[in-house]
């Protein structure tokens, strides 16, 4: 199964779950209803803000749509096991380290983002929302919002995810950054 399949039967299945229709679902995320239908269907991807506005709509990480374990006391995910999420148009690309199981409140993510190209505008989050980002390896550019924050590796910040947010790789290699998406407070 290719990975637009898979992705399209997730989302498909995660709206039914929550008996919405595909209009429903397109008015409460802001995703036109025939791009949700061609996702659904697998036969068109998706970029990664549309994803954050599905799984916003949904109640879910991205993590969590894309894919992932059910909770256990000791979870083990070997690295081929652990959901990666490729977007074609720029390569970006998104590995879900953390056990995916409603609840937990923590997605544990690794991003990848190739040399000078940016994800694009993330939807907001609900208020109560944090990020926690660490890079690893290269040059980030975090906006947030109309603030701009140059960091290099090694550098961490802490925000509140209820505003637009943009990822950009300012250098010459990939740049690679760890983010906790921490929505344990609105429980």
């Amino acid at each position: 199964m290719n990975s637009n399949n898979a992705l399209g039967d997730a989302l498909r299945q995660r709206r039914q779950a929550r008996n919405l229709t595909l209009k429903q679902l397109a008015d409460q995320s802001g995703v036109s209803r025939a791009a949700i239908s061609k996702i659904e269907r697998g036969d068109s991807g998706a970029s990664t803000p549309v994803l954050g506005k599905l799984a916003e709509a949904l109640d879910l990480s991205i993590s969590q749509l894309i894919g992932g374990r059910q909770k256990d006391q000791i979870v083990h995910i070997p690295a081929d096991s652990q959901p990666v999420f490729v977007e074609r148009n720029t390569g970006f690309e998104r590995q879900s380290l953390s056990p995916l199981y409603r609840g937990q409140g923590i997605d544990f993510v690794l991003n990848r983002l190739p040399p000078r190209t940016s994800t694009g505008p993330f939807p907001s989050h609900r208020h109560g929302v944090e990020e926690h980002l660490f890079v690893a390896k290269g040059r980030l550019r975090v906006t947030l919002g109309d603030e701009e924050y140059d960091l290099k590796t090694g550098d961490f910040l802490l925000y509140q995810g209820d505003r637009s947010h943009t990822f950009e790789n300012l250098g010459n290699s990939s740049c690679e950054y760890f983010i906790i998406v921490d929505s344990t407070r609105l429980k």
